[in-house]
């Protein structure tokens, strides 16, 4: 007898199955809880035609040879070493992380698909995580194929592999889970003796072995919580006594053990009352707050594994012939061609070479809409080609790409803490203090007052004055901000930045590259030379070859002119002023009039523009002009700024004529040219002692000094590299209308740091003093302590940018609709 068939995809129906579809009232057997789903969905919304007049079932989706030759390079030795663990029987094991989960019914097809493929043992799916583990026999099926086999129902896979962040994070998350679960086992069931002997003993019919016996129990139960779920609270509060620091450990600590070695000397005596439950509902409650604490700082934080996630690990190798051949992605080296079809990820820094596409860029700078490219253009690593295949010469891999530089800036600004939080931090080791002393004080007071019921208020004055609120105010707040921030394109690397961006009132902008787009183009030569001078026809070229090692967008203006023929020697570069050099034995200079001819004073000519002068050593040559374009929104990011009381001004090494020019199409009405970098510096530390608070926003060489000087500098995401290192903060998408945004959202957070900071100030105003009075039982400030916690982490989680996450989404749903479009 034949197995049945689904009814709507064709594929062997289960024994036992119990999934089906009413079709013309007549039910028809599925297979599996997804194709149950989009039947009924089809029945339901009116089309059930599409069953009487379907001429055949739907069918398999076979893959191409192009999509077989991308899998078959994760069978290379050095990718199966690192993503998949064989032992000596020849059966393999690995996660994949699975991208179209959405239900347990994608869960359930996965697992009955792949496990019905020869050789595999196993295959388990974490819906939460979107990934999943598999055993298999690799001698019988390769590791491509069974990535193929994932790709043919319908779901990428990809091999996932922790790096070091990520396993300590994984690592933390796990050790709390299980730490919660003994808590949360051991205080239901001690809370059910300790209420059960409690009541049985006030109703005076509980038989005394009994009562002994629920004692007994209520401290088996509690045991486990007190030595393994409470055992972190020790260990900080130890080493901070050690280190002869106090931290929130320290009080949380002598609660529990005070209070779990007092039931245990009143068990043993039978003397006193036992509270095993109060300490394990205190435990667990702590610990519960504490793991939405971590959930939501692991959530919002850099997080491990960016790289793994962003980067392909394979790519499309061009040969001299233009021959394609799939090679894994770290073997690739800077010059080597590159094709990235519409759809793929680039998996290195370069340059398009041929074809015209869109980017999506939202993984680097939080811009949702793709931007058009074509050969010229960068792109970098963990942005995605969109419409059209594109050739690509590579320039960075591996750690040297951008997107890994921004890991570990971002890194680097979550170890710095600003002046609030150490604030924060400093304040709380004082109030732990002072609760130890003011503890010792109620003790005695109620010893004199109550002496049986002394211990037990001092338990619950100790547990429900717990500074953690106030530890955790400021820090989580930051975090959500940093975060949400650099979704937005805008990357903080430094810890005091946010403070600094909030108390801002006056910005300085340099002009080329920040308020203008920085693409320089040569409009116009203006020759000063003889006219039978035979450099006359080359001049160009002879000023591409100073401008060949520079990062700087003057250079780019000249890229294209380059004459392999003309090599310049001993280039030296005069920050704000221009280049020097020698070609064939003879000395160039390119740059300000003053500096290039600097024997007498020439003035450019009047036509607008930037102009630059080219002069050897006996003569000045040429004038260069040089033309921008205004950025799209400095006007608009301009327009907020004063909207927000926000003072600015110009800063620029250019010349007058183009810098006015500039100021008047903005509204500037301050500004400054021809200023050198020392002359910027003085400018910023003029209005320093002002007493202003200044954020420098410049992209070049000669903007470092003055970036390092100012409170909060911000750098554009194409500054050249000196100027990012010294920068505070990029801007990623180099808009600049992220400017005001950061600063509005850096008020809000330092708004949202001082309401944590007073909802701590006021629970412990009330804790306190209820505490002190008797007032609170040890496991009702168990609660209060916890719900305080919670209150400042949910307070701070209002930071988030709802509608930007929700653009992302939307793109993101967007590219992966045109890549499903693209494959069909």
């Amino acid at each position: 007898m034949s197995q049945e068939s689904c009814f709507h995809c064709g594929e062997p129906v289960p024994q036992n199955s119990h999934f089906s579809v009413t079709v013309n009232e007549q039910q028809e057997s599925l297979c599996c809880p997804g194709c149950e789903a989009v039947a009924n969905a089809i029945v339901f919304g009116g089309l059930e035609s599409y069953y009487k007049f379907r001429t055949e079932l739907p069918a398999r989706p076979e893959l191409s040879e192009s999509e077989l030759a991308e899998l078959a390079v994760y069978d290379a030795p050095e990718l199966l070493q690192e993503f998949v663990h064989v032992n000596d029987q020849g059966f393999a094991e690995t996660t994949l992380a699975i991208d179209g989960i959405t239900c347990a019914a994608c869960a359930w097809l996965i697992e009955n698909q792949i496990n019905n493929l020869e050789g595999v043992e196993y295959t388990g799916v974490n819906l939460t995580s979107q990934r999943t583990s598999l055993r298999w026999d690799i001698n019988k099926l390769p590791f491509s194929k069974l990535l193929a086999e994932f790709k043919s129902i319908g779901y990428s896979a990809q091999p996932w592999q922790a790096d070091e962040q990520q396993k300590k994070l994984e690592k933390e998350q796990k050790t709390a889970i299980r730490r919660l679960i003994v808590a949360a086992l051991g205080s239901m069931q001690a809370m059910m003796f300790g209420i059960s002997l409690e009541a049985g003993m006030l109703a005076n019919f509980m038989e005394p072995e009994f009562i002994l016996l629920f004692q007994w129990l209520s401290f088996l139960v509690t045991t486990p919580v007190v030595i393994y779920s409470a055992w972190p609270f020790f260990t900080s509060a130890l080493n901070e006594l050690k280190n002869r620091r106090l931290n929130m450990d320290v009080p949380v600590s002598l609660a529990i053990g005070l209070g779990y070695c007092a039931s245990v000397w009143a068990l043993v005596t039978q003397t006193g009352e036992l509270h095993f439950y109060a300490i394990a509902m205190f435990t667990f409650f702590l610990l519960f707050g504490r793991y939405i604490e971590m959930r939501t700082r692991h959530r919002i934080g850099s997080g491990g594994n960016a790289l793994q996630d962003l980067i392909p690990q394979a790519a499309i190798l061009l040969d001299e012939n233009q021959q394609e051949s799939f090679i894994p992605s770290r073997n690739l080296k800077a010059g080597d061609l590159i094709l990235v079809k519409p759809g793929h990820t680039f998996p290195i820094d370069g340059v398009i070479v041929s074809g015209h596409s869109s980017v999506n860029q939202a993984t680097m700078t939080g811009e949702y809409l793709p931007v058009s490219c074509h050969p010229g253009h960068q792109v970098l690593a963990g942005t995605q080609n969109i419409d059209s295949p594109l050739t690509v010469r590579v320039e960075k891999t591996g750690q040297d790409v951008r997107l890994a530089s921004i890991s570990r800036l971002s890194e680097r600004a979550l170890a710095e803490k600003p002046r609030i939080a150490s604030i924060a931090n400093e304040a709380s080791r004082y109030f732990v203090a002072a609760l130890l002393i003011i503890s010792v004080v109620v003790f005695t007071v109620w010893m004199g007052i109550d002496a049986s019921r002394a211990f037990w208020v001092l338990i619950a004055l100790l547990v429900v004055t717990c500074p953690c609120a106030l530890a955790l105010a400021t820090p989580t707040a930051l975090a959500v901000a940093n975060a949400t921030l650099a979704r937005q394109g805008v990357l903080i690397t430094r810890g005091h930045v946010l403070e600094g961006l909030a108390k801002a009132d006056h910005i300085i902008f340099d002009k080329t590259g920040t308020l203008t787009e920085g693409r320089l183009e040569l409009k116009s030569v203006l020759w000063l030379g003889t006219e039978d001078d035979p450099r006359k026809n080359k001049i160009k070229s002879y000023a591409a070859a100073l401008e060949a090692q520079s990062e700087h967008p003057i250079a780019r203006a000249f890229a294209e002119m380059r004459d392999p023929n003309l090599i310049a020697e001993s280039i030296q570069a005069f920050t704000g002023q221009g280049l020097s050099a020698q070609i064939a034995n003879q000395e160039y200079r390119l740059g300000r009039a003053d500096f290039a001819w600097p024997t007498d004073l020439l003035k450019p000519p009047e036509q607008e523009g930037q102009w630059l002068l080219f002069a050897d050593d006996k003569t000045p040559l040429c004038w260069f002009r040089l033309s921008d374009q205004l950025r799209p929104d400095s006007k608009a990011m301009l327009n907020e700024l004063k909207e927000m009381g926000i003072t600015f001004e110009l800063l620029s090494g250019d010349q007058e004529g183009s810098v006015k020019s500039i100021a008047k199409e903005l509204g500037v009405t301050h500004f400054t040219a021809n200023a050198t970098p020392e002359l910027k510096l003085e400018r910023l530390q003029a209005l320093q002692k002002k007493g202003r608070q200044v954020i420098m926003v410049g992209d070049g060489v000669n903007d470092v000094p003055v970036l390092a000087g100012a409170q909060v500098s911000i750098a554009m995401g194409d500054a050249t590299d000196l100027a990012k290192t010294s920068a505070d903060t990029l801007l990623l998408s180099s808009r600049l209308i992220r400017i005001p945004h950061a600063l509005q959202k850096a008020r809000m957070t330092y708004l949202v740091i001082k309401q944590n900071l007073m909802l701590s100030l006021v629970y412990n105003l009330i804790a306190l003093p209820a505490a002190s009075m008797g007032l609170v039982p040890p496991w009702l400030a168990a609660l209060g302590m916890t719900s305080s916690s919670l209150l400042v982490v949910l307070n701070a989680l209002r930071l988030r940018d709802k509608a930007s996450e929700q653009r992302l989404s939307e793109q993101k749903k967007q590219v992966q609709t045109q890549q499903s479009a693209k494959s069909t």
